[in-house]
């Protein structure tokens, strides 16, 4: 049988489909692999290119084939889509990756090492407890609401509701509902502290890592948002300019052009929500300050006198985006001259 040059591999949890094909595109085979079989697999076979799907297990099969010394391509789902033809299938789904691999304007998604899947695993983690943390809060508000008793907003008043759960001689709860809503406040702590543990743990790694201690020297950037980016971005020089980085975290507008008219809609939101959220808020945070200095940033200053709050977060988050992707690839800290009138990146 003639060698495959390229091998498209559909992943799964227990069962995987390759189709392979020469280097011409002509079909070799396509065959269903258990997932013990797959790096047997691949011993026998010479050296290839091997194009699969962005998903949960990608990095790690990438790594691993990588090591038996096969070219491995990870391509988003999204890029694959056009490939398929008719039906929903794992081997048409495989048959499309190795078409889809061989474009060659074809994008890719850098193979993420153990080290850097770690770190993104703690960033999701806490993301996930501090979400928990929310929901508990909003239903013991819900249920203390039910009884007449309010507090204010933010989650620093949520410490006199837990109060109230905690004192039995209060009167206004009746005993059913202090027994139900005292696991709901034990939630609360809980949460409180193990999402702090991993906020600590995240601070100490970015006081020890080069890289976030010039991160957060941008104005908007702490050490969750350096984090993140340290964890999602693993080869930032794989943009070509700070436009297609800020455009890749959907922070653009999204163009609706044809018959060479061009009309810009709103943002993509394409790349991942997280980071994306975390700029925003971030730029939040210093509009904040500019409103009370106006001096500090004065083109910001204009943009907010023309455009609505929420536009100009954006159009921040969008610059500070392009400032992270200066420091990432030429190196340096974030430098405000002392006319505050501008903002460049020195080395």
């Amino acid at each position: 049988m003639q060698e495959a040059a390229v091998i498209g591999l559909d992943l799964a949890k227990q069962v995987f489909q390759a189709h392979g094909a020469d280097a011409e595109g002509t079909p070799l085979f396509s065959r269903k692999l258990r997932r013990a079989e797959v790096l047997r697999f691949f011993e026998k076979l010479p050296r290839c290119l091997v194009g699969m799907e962005a998903c949960s297990g990608a990095h790690y099969w990438g790594r691993e084939l990588t090591a038996l010394g096969h070219d491995v391509r990870v391509i988003p789902p999204a890029y694959v889509a056009p490939f398929v033809k008719r039906g929903k299938t794992d081997a048409g789904d495989a048959e499309a990756i190795s078409e889809a691999v061989t474009r060659k304007t074809m994008r890719f998604v850098p193979i993420k090492t153990a080290e850097q899947q770690a770190a993104a695993m703690l960033l999701k983690t806490r993301s996930l407890l501090v979400r928990q943390r929310t929901q508990a809060i909003n239903a013991l508000r819900r249920h203390l609401t039910e009884l007449g008793i309010i507090a204010g907003a933010g989650i620093a008043k949520v410490d006199s509701l837990i109060a109230i759960v905690r004192d039995e001689s209060d009167s206004r709860l009746p005993a059913a509902a202090r027994f139900s809503l005292t696991f709901i406040a034990d939630q609360i702590e809980a949460l409180k502290e193990q999402s702090g543990q991993l906020e600590d743990a995240i601070v100490r790694e970015a006081k020890l890592d080069e890289e976030m201690r010039r991160l957060v020297t941008v104005p908007g950037i702490g050490a969750i948002t350096a984090a993140t980016i340290k964890a999602l971005v693993p080869d930032p020089g794989g943009f070509k300019s700070a436009r297609h980085f800020a455009a890749w975290i959907g922070l653009t507008p999204k163009p609706r052009s044809s018959g060479g008219k061009e009309r810009l809609g709103r943002i993509s939101k394409m790349g991942n929500p997280d980071l994306r959220s975390l700029l925003v808020v971030g730029a939040t945070s210093v509009l904040r300050y500019t409103e009370k200095n106006s001096k500090a940033m004065p083109w910001l200053t204009g943009i907010v006198a023309r455009r609505p709050y929420k536009v100009a977060a954006v159009a921040l988050a969008n610059k500070m985006a392009r400032i992270v992707w200066a420091i990432l690839t030429r190196g340096g800290v974030y430098h405000r001259p002392n006319s505050l009138a501008a903002s460049t990146i020195t080395a």
